[in-house]
């Protein structure tokens, strides 16, 4: 298919035409990306085309080599930030953004703390062997249950989120005996420029106190026993690219730290995450050494300023550490060029996942980029759209990018930096089963996280007395996609 003369009146202003449809942006594709001499995408040194092969598509892969060096180039740099002003930091692996027993490895060995949401997500730390007093436990509502999990198992410290969780967690140290570990979470009133649903420090929203709240909270915090009050903790929002935000909140943090020092010392400010990373190639993030160094010097400025000495730091990155590192790799079934009443036609380019293992388009609105990556073309590009499988208009995977205008079924498709918030969302829908996660190191590659099958998603339903016919499709890869053991009997509540 040639490319149409109106295509780019109905591109996205950012969206520029390139001059190679097959060229891969060095900031969004993982280092190891390139094309061999044939045009196949290569991923840790290994052929896309020979993943397809062995484990099938959609396929989640992640560069272990690119989460391991991000997380030093990341720890290194909050360090030496926070040197410059004699103090020490500390950087947890936000565990949501992509979690696995083997990720909690690769992170901890390279020296970072991890932060845990839930229950499941601290099950899969420990599980991995990771030090539960280097453990952070976030949660605008955690359970009794999630909380007498992490008291027992002596996890670090625990974020407080509201005036009943300080009551809840009072009385559960209290029957224990012990003594935990918490930092409260603060709204600072930094807007940050971001999708509305990924900006989480507006007063207007469910996480943390307010500015205002916060001293009646900590007040409260420090009359009961078995709660030592660490310091405070704030987080602005996801996919931030400037500084100014950061620099703000801080400042905002410091003068209510200043405020609740009067009531003894505080070790740590936590300043959270957020740090953007680019997903396509006009996205221009701020390099994680200069963020670094901005948000220290602002600390030690409104410290300063208050004359009061400088706490330790510490941060919460996680898609700036595995984000860069991911790439999913879909099928192409169908391609359908749309005209649209204005006369201009855009390609839809349906493939065979979807919202289910990507779903940032539909929540946030969020753009990726996309190429070919079983082949090179010289066709002129086409305007696309790559849609996934789902029942819903909105099952968008790239909203718009340039693809060679001869993209056809059976065409390998390749969309980079999905190692953050695309497993970790991943969902059901339409009863599709949840793709493997294959790791690639030293030119080999192996399943972290198995991919689901039907007999996965009929041994849930309690209809079934046993999961029948839950063989895979003849010749389909089943590497990464094991059986299942059928159920012998009925599971039954009890």
């Amino acid at each position: 298919m040639s490319a149409d003369p109106h295509h780019r009146s109905v591109a996205p202003a950012w969206l520029e035409r390139p001059a190679d449809a097959n060229g891969l942006a060095p900031a969004v594709w993982p280092a190891a990306a390139a094309r061999d001499a044939d045009g196949v995408l290569e991923l840790g040194g290994i052929p896309a085309t020979a993943l397809r092969e062995r484990f099938g598509t959609p396929l989640y892969v992640v560069d272990e080599d690119e989460v391991r060096q991000a997380a030093r180039r990341t720890l290194d740099a909050f360090r030496a930030a926070a040197a410059l002003h004699g103090v020490q930091a500390r950087v947890y692996y936000a565990g949501k953004a992509f979690l696995s027993t083997e990720v909690v490895r690769w992170v901890t060995e390279e020296g970072l703390a991890v932060d845990v949401c839930s229950g499941g997500e601290l099950a899969v730390a420990l599980a991995a062997g990771a030090d539960p007093a280097r453990l952070g436990f976030h949660g605008n509502n955690k359970s009794v249950a999630e909380l007498e999990r992490a008291v027992e198992v002596g996890i670090g410290s625990i974020v407080i989120d509201s005036l009943i969780e300080i009551e809840r967690l009072a009385a559960i140290v209290e029957r224990r005996g012990a003594t935990q570990a918490v930092l409260l979470r603060v709204n600072s009133g930094v807007h940050a420029e971001t999708h509305d649903f990924l900006a989480t420090a507006h007063e207007d929203q469910k996480f943390g106190f307010t500015l205002t709240d916060a001293p009646a909270a900590v007040a409260r915090i420090r009359e009961l026993g078995g709660l030592e009050f660490v310091g405070l903790h704030c987080h602005i929002g996801s996919q931030i690219f400037g500084t100014a935000g950061f620099e703000e909140s801080a400042a905002r943090l410091v003068e209510l730290h200043a405020e609740l020092r009067e009531g003894g010392e505080l070790p740590v400010l936590n300043l959270g995450g957020g740090f953007g990373i680019a997903y396509t190639s006009v996205d221009d993030p701020t390099p994680i050494e200069q963020l670094a160094l901005g948000i220290a010097e602002s600390v030690a400025r409104q410290c300063e300023v208050r004359g009061i000495p400088m706490p330790n730091l510490a941060f919460e990155p996680g898609r700036a550490i595995v984000g860069r590192a991911g790439v999913t790799l879909y099928e192409v079934g169908t391609t359908k060029p749309v005209a649209l009443e204005s006369g201009d036609t855009r390609l839809y380019v349906s493939v065979d996942g979807g919202m289910s293992d990507n779903a940032r388009p539909a929540l946030y609105g969020a753009q990726f980029s996309a190429r070919i990556a079983s082949r090179t073309s010289d066709v002129e590009p086409a305007l696309a759209r790559v849609v996934g499988k789902h029942c819903e208009s909105g099952d968008i995977v790239v909203d718009a990018e340039y693809l060679p205008g001869d993209v056809s079924p059976g065409d390998l498709l390749a969309v980079p930096a999905t190692g953050a918030y695309c497993f970790s969302l991943a969902s059901n829908y339409n009863y599709v089963s949840r793709p493997p996660v294959v790791a690639l190191r030293g030119g080999e590659a192996r399943v972290i996280v198995r991919g689901e099958t039907i007999d996965d998603l009929l041994a849930r339903d309690a209809g079934l007395s046993t999961v029948r016919d839950g063989r895979e499709l003849a010749g389909a890869p089943t590497e990464g996609r094991q059986r299942m053991p059928v159920l012998s009997e009925r599971s039954e509540s009890k």
